[in-house]
């Protein structure tokens, strides 16, 4: 394993953690520079094992200590942590320093419901007995909306704002200077393309239309629903052959083409389909019809004046992938390629530029 090099005089040392639902990634930059990453992956029985994901903290606080102990880090060199926000309150893309109101809210049952309310909770506890600064950055629920948009046909249910959004924030920046341009004078539909599905639309800087990419809305992903008509889920529900929990877990966790093909790993679906499985390929064709009718849609939310599609996240490593989504939404703008899921970068790079006093981070209240 690698070792972590001695701390330079004049340099901010950030430990970065992103607590995924069968993982967690972590990694330590001095400034810009990464220093070290690593991932480790968690036996899905193991975690459920645990009955809930709060129920998981030691375990997963524990091992990345350990494996950070191993490559030869110091805690006491850090000057900030940073973990992955939760489905806390919406607020405003930024930077937060976690306080106890966050923490309150990171406890909650609706937070309970992503491993990303560990984020909070776990850079908390590590930065507390250190005396240095915890944060979240631009989580899960960073609602920039236009009000337009909100309503959803029922005064009981608003549309809400659940996506990557820091990863499509970041990816949308490091377009941005691969440009010459800022974020801020750039119209973009950025697709998050993993386990979910997010497609944003940003303009100028704020994201003001995304599909709730953890409740059943927008495309059918790897192991979410999507959206679906609304009579034929209230039959479902009154039935009487599934529990609320178990509904709730067809929705987010075991939909889309896990509920159709039994796996949600998109790489084992394409070697089905190179076999000959038809059916994999209508179930896996199906999925980027329907995210390429999002990003259609979202071009209409920015009043079809757009700069660029961006497609991200773990899929968009997939040539077949993004080329099928290239063929139907071509012809609306130049798609650009960004793969992968910069979490870590992204979340020490928003950490950084507080330290730095580049930017002035934003009270949680």
């Amino acid at each position: 394993m690698p070792k972590i090099p001695q701390k330079k005089e004049g340099v901010f040392r950030i430990l970065a953690f992103n607590p995924g639902s069968t993982s967690t990634k972590f990694g330590i930059y001095d400034n810009e520079e990464c220093i070290f990453i690593e991932t480790v992956r968690h036996d899905a029985a193991k975690l459920a094992a645990y009955g809930s994901i709060p129920a998981q903290k030691e375990f997963r606080r524990d091992g990345m200590l350990k494996s950070l102990a191993e490559a030869g880090l110091d805690l006491k060199t850090l000057d900030a942590v940073a973990g992955r926000g939760g489905i806390i309150k919406p607020i405003p893309s930024g930077v937060y320093p976690i306080n106890e109101r966050m923490l309150e809210d990171l406890h909650s049952s609706g937070a309970a419901l992503h491993a990303t309310c560990l984020g909070g909770i776990i850079a908390s506890e590590i930065a507390g007995p250190l005396g240095i600064p915890c944060y979240i950055v631009d989580p899960v629920v960073v609602y920039e909306k236009d009000p337009v948009t909100v309503l959803s046909g029922l005064p009981e249910i608003e549309r809400r704002s659940v996506f990557h959004a820091l990863n499509q924030k970041a990816i949308s920046r490091r377009f941005a200077a691969d440009q010459g341009k800022s974020y801020e004078e750039l119209r973009l539909v950025v697709a998050h393309l993993g386990g979910g599905i997010s497609v944003g639309a940003h303009r100028y800087g704020k994201v003001v239309d995304v599909n709730d990419a953890l409740h059943g809305e927008g495309p059918f992903s790897p192991e979410r629903s999507g959206g679906f008509a609304a009579m034929s889920l209230i039959d479902l529900c009154f039935s009487g052959k599934y529990s609320q929990a178990e509904l709730k877990k067809k929705i987010a966790g075991e939909g889309g083409i896990k509920a159709y093909l039994g796996t949600s790993d998109v790489t084992e679906v394409i070697k089905r389909i190179d076999g000959g499985d038809e059916f994999a390929a209508l179930v896996l064709d199906s999925m980027l019809y329907q995210v390429s009718k999002e990003i259609g849609s979202m071009v209409v939310a920015l009043d079809c004046e757009l700069d660029a599609i961006i497609l991200t996240g773990g899929l968009a490593y997939s040539e077949r992938i993004c080329d099928a989504i290239k063929k139907r939404v071509g012809k609306l703008g130049a798609v650009h390629v960004y793969p992968g899921e910069d979490e870590i970068w992204a979340l020490a790079g928003g950490v950084l530029r507080a330290l730095q006093g580049k930017i002035q981070p934003s009270e949680y209240t």
